[in-house]
């Protein structure tokens, strides 16, 4: 299972999102830091979940991070949230 998929399945299960698009924009970083030879390091999230609706966007952004658990949040150099309801 790659990255993308786990970050999909986490962020599934914990928001019910309405949309979820899981981009890995690694390629574009080809020679910065943290780019790993076949991808998987950097990451921009798409989600759209009417649990985020009474949360600040700090609070988005952790319970995100909650979801994905620290061992995934780990193997991510870059991770870019666009949050909403």
């Amino acid at each position: 299972m790659t990255r993308a998929d786990q970050i999909t399945k986490a962020l599934q299960t914990a928001f019910a999102p309405q949309h979820l698009e899981v981009i890995d924009e690694s390629e574009m970083h080809r020679g910065h830091a943290g780019y790993q030879e076949g991808g998987q390091s950097h990451f921009r999230v798409v989600i759209r979940a009417p649990a985020f609706g009474k949360m600040s966007r700090v609070a988005r952004h952790r319970a995100v991070h909650a979801a994905l658990g620290p061992e995934l949040v780990g193997q991510i150099h870059a991770l870019a949230l666009d949050i909403s309801d």
